[in-house]
């Protein structure tokens, strides 16, 4: 996925969660908007390099937008949201995730389950059954290589989990990706000293049949793209 020509910058502070400051190489001061709606924990560091992009729509109060963020000096991470099934879907349109390669067709946003849901995507092929798979992000990094997931309490992805449930117990296809766009996590594993409840429905999701994979992204501050498979560890 090409990620447009992107401005570099250093973060002065994020704020009301959807804002963040940022100082430009020639010492201007913006405003961009910030695409992701969690506690952005270990990635909103005051001092660390971003890069913005520039949607161009004069009708927009913030038309910079941030897109990535150095970690800790060292490691690349997108951290815009709304990037995520995109990716994954490609990747899928690619085969490079191997569990669901094969699948003819692609949906995407389809309503469903009890709890009135949008499954990130839907893959189907009439030879088996439909794969129902959740997207869910994860940026959190915390030591020796984990990654982490939520980085917020999350009442959201609590609702995905019980509708992820509910469709493998009528023998359906059921799937959690957690595409991970950042190069310093190696692992990912439920964050159970942020959300306990949701560490304990993924435990509940993989006894029911859920399948969960998580990918690491390739990235550059021009380009990033699902690249390989990672462990997650309950």
């Amino acid at each position: 996925m090409y990620l447009g020509e992107l401005i570099e910058g250093r973060l002065l502070r994020r704020y009301k969660r959807f804002l963040a400051d940022v100082e430009l190489a020639d010492g201007r001061q913006v405003t961009a908007h910030c695409p992701n709606t969690g506690s952005m924990r270990n990635c909103a560091e005051p001092g660390s390099r971003v890069w913005l992009y520039d949607s161009a729509n004069p009708a927009r109060k913030y038309p910079l937008g941030w897109r990535l963020v150095e970690v800790g000096g060292r490691h690349l991470a997108c951290i815009d949201t709304g990037l995520a099934n995109g990716l994954v879907a490609e990747a899928v349109e690619a085969g490079v995730i191997a569990e669901l390669s094969g699948y003819r067709r692609l949906r995407r946003e389809v309503p469903y389950g009890e709890e009135r849901s949008r499954i990130d995507l839907l893959l189907c092929d009439g030879e088996r059954p439909d794969a129902w798979v959740e997207v869910k992000m994860v940026t959190l990094l915390e030591a020796d290589g984990w990654g982490s997931f939520p980085d917020a309490v999350t009442s959201r992805g609590q609702k995905h989990l019980r509708e992820l449930i509910l469709l493998a117990a009528t023998g359906q296809r059921a799937v959690l990706l957690f595409c991970v766009p950042h190069q310093g996590i190696r692992r990912v594993r439920p964050a159970d000293a942020i959300d306990p409840d949701y560490g304990r429905l993924l435990r509940q999701a993989v006894s029911a049949g859920v399948e969960v994979l998580a990918y690491s992204a390739a990235i550059t501050t021009e380009e990033i793209r699902l690249a390989g498979c990672l462990p997650v560890i309950l």
